[in-house]
């Protein structure tokens, strides 16, 4: 079976995908993929490649989703299928890099945790924002990241290039994956990049916000399994 490569996001660590690992691992290999080597998304797309398949099934969320997008530029013959979820195509607008900004000033000023403890609830839908196992979670892996990776990845993502103007050259089966009230890249950005690509396949997560593997994991599992074998 095709290998799967999966891309965490900004100050996520492997267990963003542990519902998703324990789901697909009995059926392909499993990998997720490191994110705390490079300066830029062509450097952390060129070390994920250095350690992937030569061949293999992608997925990327959020963050994860825009070095996705990196790779596919750099070496689309080793990708076979992709799976971008939580995602935008879109460079990061001068409103979001204003609060990225102010995120960095506050983590190098000390505040880690308590950023993510303030901010990790805002990322779900309403109804998970007071489940506290899914904010520890969230928080334990933004710990372990650490501050200078978050600045990091942060800096990254602002640098990021717009990725639309590729979107027709990926001819490959594609799954498109958002929560229906995702904050931060909400369906209406998902819907932009399925409209664009030839093979997508767009799945809209009821009761989700951003962090749809964790928030919603038996559907975003189902959705992946369905990708697959499409």
């Amino acid at each position: 079976m095709t290998p799967l490569v999966l891309i965490p996001g900004l100050s996520c660590t492997a267990e963003m995908f542990a519902p998703q690992i324990a789901a697909l691992s009995p059926h392909r290999p499993v990998t997720v993929a490191s994110t705390l080597e490079g300066d830029s998304m062509a450097q952390m797309a060129a070390a994920i490649l250095r350690d992937a398949p030569p061949r293999f099934a992608l997925g990327g969320i959020s963050m994860g989703g825009y070095i996705a997008f990196e790779i596919m530029r750099q070496a689309p013959e080793r990708v076979e299928r992709l799976a971008l979820m939580s995602t935008t195509a879109r460079p990061d607008a001068p409103e979001q890099t204003v609060q990225r900004q102010a995120l960095i000033e506050r983590v190098e000023a000390g505040e880690l945790e308590t950023l993510l403890r303030e901010v990790s609830p805002r990322l779900v839908h309403p109804l998970h924002k007071d489940d506290q196992t899914l904010i520890d979670t969230q928080v334990r892996m933004g710990l372990e990241i650490g501050a200078d990776g978050f600045v990091r990845q942060q800096k990254v993502s602002i640098k990021r290039a717009d990725s639309r103007p590729d979107l027709p050259t990926i001819r490959i089966p594609t799954l498109v994956l958002v929560g229906d009230r995702d904050p931060l890249t909400p369906p209406i950005r998902a819907r932009e990049i399925a409209s664009a690509l030839p093979g997508a396949h767009l799945v809209i997560i009821p009761d989700c916000g951003h962090a749809s593997t964790l928030e919603q994991p038996q559907a975003v599992s189902a959705a992946l399994e369905e990708w697959l074998v499409a």
